[in-house]
């Protein structure tokens, strides 16, 4: 997931801590992710040591109780409450609420219950770590279970520990689906191939607009788009003279993150808002609602951008 669209913050503490499979804590300098060779089968030992901590909603948010230091040699997991929910199936987008705890001194490290959003993993195999998936996929919307695996950056190899509620579960769109919208004129004309992956042509565009324009391309029949929502997307990216500079279809996997100025560019955060899931958007982002004076990566200073964006879904 580039930063061309997203700033560092909506990679998520998830992708932080470790549960997104190819998020290195490094890229993020954040806190320290499981090793990279744990095994997916929690131990006897790691499962005994789990069965001690003490699991308290205090009005609706966990509290974890432990001793501490508290260690496991390697990532372990433990269900705590089943659901009530829809069964969790593979490649459906997650929505987790979490806190989490240092098992040095039980501190907390942070919390989506504080922040007031829930993370979203993709139940895919090679985007989410196989402990994770393997804790959650059957399980039922609303279960409990909590996370363990040992902080290798320290000396004492003290666990960190998450308290992890799922909130919600949706089944991602491969592409835009709904009725087809005819475009303004001149704007540059977007076609798609057979797998949905769109290119772009500019020699029809009239003058390069100097504002936000968002053009609906398919109109989709799902869930209207909030801001604040976690959206998950295929979108590719062009400058105005037509250079493309970021795609997720290129990159074999869609994008999530939460619909926020902070997240994301204000172009996106403006021109998805309202809009459906299954839709297909076309925007014309101006440099005040995207990098302004600043250069970002391959797209320079002042630069007025084009996406086309399909909306997949929205937790």
């Amino acid at each position: 997931m580039k930063k061309n669209v997203l700033t560092a913050s909506a990679l998520g503490i998830l992708a932080v801590l470790g549960l997104a499979a190819c998020s290195p804590a490094s890229e993020t300098g954040g806190s320290p992710s499981p090793s990279a060779s744990a095994s997916a089968d929690t131990s006897a030992a790691d499962a005994a040591a789990l069965e001690t901590i003490t699991w308290e909603d205090v009005d609706g948010v966990p509290s974890l109780t432990f001793d501490t230091p508290f260690t496991v040699g390697n990532v372990a997991t433990r269900a705590i409450n089943a659901g009530d929910g829809d069964t969790i199936e593979a490649g459906q987008n997650v929505a987790l609420d979490y806190v989490v705890y240092a098992g040095a001194d039980a501190s907390q490290i942070y919390s989506t219950y504080d922040s007031g959003v829930p993370e979203v993993v993709s139940l895919v195999e090679g985007q989410v770590v196989a402990d994770l998936y393997d804790a959650l996929v059957g399980q039922q919307v609303g279960a409990d279970l909590l996370y363990v695996y040992p902080d290798d950056s320290t000396e004492d190899g003290t666990a960190v520990i998450m308290a992890v509620t799922v909130a919600s579960a949706v089944t991602p769109l491969e592409k835009a689906e709904g009725t087809a919208v005819e475009p303004a004129a001149g704007l540059p004309a977007v076609t798609l191939d057979e797998t949905g992956k769109p290119s772009i042509d500019f020699a029809g565009a009239g003058d390069m607009p100097t504002e936000l324009v968002v053009q609906p391309l398919i109109e989709g029949e799902g869930a209207e788009v909030a801001e604040g929502d976690q959206v998950t997307v295929h979108y590719t990216g062009w400058l105005w003279d037509g250079e493309q500079f970021d795609s997720s279809w290129d990159r074999g996997a869609a994008a999530s993150f939460t619909l926020s100025s902070g997240s994301l560019i204000d172009g996106w955060v403006q021109g998805l808002a309202g809009q459906t899931v299954g839709s297909q958007v076309l925007l014309v982002v101006p440099p005040e609602l995207a990098y302004g004076e600043e250069e970002s990566d391959s797209i320079p200073a002042n630069s007025t951008l084009v996406f086309v964006v399909d909306i997949l879904a929205a937790n």
